[in-house]
């Protein structure tokens, strides 16, 4: 793994806090507000490179250690909400469930550096399973809960999974099966000895749920086996944890090739949901948040549950997948202020035909993130439940935030723009020979800090791919930083249509065809073209009762922008192709239109 040492005489500095309540915890609402706002600055930038200044200091604190904080401070305060499983429980209560939980696996043979799978959806299982492996320092390795079963063969076998925590099924996944099909010798071992040929490090798998399945524990069984010996060697290990202890890997979503497990420390999440929930006032009160995003993803495993541990926030979970139907009911019942979700999520909430049924006076914010963020969905939504939304932007690679806008930005740039750099954090815009371009001009975005993934694991060649020998991790992203520093993303640098030699940023159609009326969402990308090697393409969802025409849409562009921007084919659609957590697959829209429109690269 890549040795780290950016600010780390800093971080050394703030150790003392480490035996400190002088860290930011959950407040009353009589107190003064904390938000970071927006720097009044005279910053004039010429060139795209920025980095994020903060009076707020980083902290050296493990995962733990956060949420034993939060624990000592509010042990009262509800922390997590399962809406659809009808569960709620306190700081004190969680605690003691993960330290159940911590105990048992340490009985079985669990140890630092062990990795242990997690496979399902949001559920209290699952936040146990995570602070729980923290506590002893095993390193979670979260699998996407739609993967099949050669997907997850691949994340087992990759990580070297010495146990799995799986649910038994969920919707038309049924877990276990696919389990057995990837290690047969399951249904006939002894519960907690698996002996697997294929895989010879695995040899737990616990299922959740009441049911028995055959050579597995249970849950509740976890629960019950650690002795008082074991809880106190839990407590031990936990202090004796350092914050660059690698403690998760996530898989980023690849769309070819086999995906890679992004390494992330303590540290990097702990701290990354520092400066998230200092942007969003999280200090200035007690927050209740919706947190509709999956588990296993970045955003919602450090936005949601590390917003609980770091802030004090009660997370709501309003179902264990995603409905917003579910999230519209949570939002009324449990009295939330903040919603999290992807642009997706907030277009299906506003176009719920159930909406107006319900009351949001309590919310007040919320974040956007997770895939790019049309400043007209962004507007229709803030106007629709009269609260205020910031847009983030980051990759699961740098833990996961790194622009974010301040909730003090005027609208105009908190809602066209991904805000500025994250504090701590370093940002520039190359060309392709990787040198800085002037500002307002596309180029490739690049990351530096203390978020950056301590590399692929076991794939030191993607990690050298991905990570330059100065420590600047390749987003990949197509972006434009302004003279004062806010950054607006355009694109994917696969994604850019080359027309003709023309370079066209699909996102920048988009935020046009969002402002024509009858249009719900859009997604533009390219088409092969045997003359001008690619043509731009989109598919369109129309609000309810509305009808067009291609022509329509092709006239309303007409003068408004460039003659080779305007879409040439036009598909209207009632859905788009969708990852598990809501993210727009293009690449999959591109393989199915080419191949509909009968067009070959």
């Amino acid at each position: 793994m890549r040795q780290r040492s950016i600010l780390r005489a800093f971080r050394n500095a703030s150790d003392s806090l480490k035996s400190s309540k002088s860290h930011v915890r959950c407040i009353s609402l009589s107190c003064k507000q904390k938000y970071e706002r927006s720097p009044e600055t005279k910053r004039h930038l010429k060139w795209s490179y920025c980095h994020g200044a903060c009076d707020l200091p980083m902290i050296a604190d493990t995962v733990s250690e956060a949420l034993l904080k939060t624990v000592e401070a509010t042990p009262d305060t509800e922390c997590l909400v399962f809406c659809e499983d009808g569960i709620r429980t306190t700081f004190q209560e969680f605690l003691q469930e993960v330290d159940k939980m911590a105990a048992g696996l340490h009985n079985l043979g669990f140890r630092k550096g062990d990795r242990v799978g997690i496979w399902g959806p949001s559920t209290l299982e699952w936040v146990v399973t995570q602070f729980a492996t923290a506590r002893i320092g095993a390193i979670l390795v979260n699998i996407n809960p739609a993967y099949q079963t050669k997907e997850a063969e691949f994340a087992i076998s990759k990580t070297q999974l010495k146990g799995i925590v799986s649910a038994a099924n969920y919707k038309t996944q049924d877990y276990y099966k696919m389990l057995t099909d990837i290690a047969p010798e399951i249904a006939t071992a002894s519960p907690g000895q698996l002996k697997c040929k294929s895989l010879p490090n695995l040899t737990n798998v616990i299922m959740m749920g009441a049911d028995k399945h055959p050579g597995t524990m249970s849950y509740a069984d976890i629960l019950s086996v650690g002795s008082s010996k074991d809880v106190a060697e839990v407590q031990n290990i936990s202090r004796s944890l350092d914050c660059d202890d690698p403690i998760n890997i996530q898989f980023t979503s690849g769309t070819t090739g086999n995906p890679k497990g992004a390494t992330l420390t303590h540290h990097n999440i702990v701290n990354n949901m520092r400066f998230i929930g200092r942007r969003m006032g999280f200090e200035d009160y007690h927050h209740r948040v919706a947190c509709q995003v999956p588990l296993y993803h970045c955003f919602g495993m450090v936005g949601g549950t590390l917003g609980m541990a770091v802030y004090g926030a009660t997370m709501v979970f309003p179902c264990a997948g995603y409905d917003p139907l579910a999230t519209l009911k949570a939002l009324d019942a449990e009295k939330v202020d903040t919603v999290y979700g992807t642009p997706t999520m907030y277009i299906d909430m506003m176009s719920h035909p159930n909406r107006e049924k319900y009351n949001y006076e309590k919310l007040q914010k919320g974040i956007m993130a997770g895939s790019p963020c049309p400043a007209e969905v962004v507007q229709k939504f803030e106007s629709v439940f009269d609260c205020k939304v910031t847009v983030a932007y980051g990759t699961t690679e740098n833990s996961p935030v790194t622009f974010m806008n301040f909730m003090n930005d005027p609208d105009d740039i908190r809602t066209t723009t991904v805000g500025m750099p994250a504090s701590y954090t370093e940002v520039k815009i190359v060309d392709d020979t990787g040198s800085i371009v002037p500002v307002n001009t596309p180029g490739e975005m690049w990351i530096r800090g203390y978020c950056v993934m301590n590399g692929y694991w076991e794939a030191e060649d993607k990690t050298a791919e991905a990570i330059t020998p100065e420590g600047w991790y390749k987003t990949g992203d197509l972006a434009t930083l302004n003279e004062l520093g806010y950054g607006r993303i355009v694109g994917r640098t696969k994604d850019m249509i080359i027309r003709g030699g023309e370079n066209i940023y699909p996102a920048e159609v988009e935020d046009f065809l969002h402002t024509h009326e009858k249009i719900d969402n859009v997604q533009v990308f390219g088409v092969p073209d045997k003359r001008l090697g690619e043509e731009v393409a989109a598919w369109i969802s129309l609000k309810e009762n509305c009808t067009a025409t291609p022509q329509e849409i092709k006239d309303f562009c007409k003068g408004k922008l460039t003659h080779f921007k305007i879409p040439q084919h036009i598909k209207f659609v009632t859905e788009f192709p969708l990852t598990v957590t809501r993210k727009i697959q293009k690449f999959k829209m591109r393989e199915d239109y080419s191949k509909e429109l009968g067009l070959e690269d």
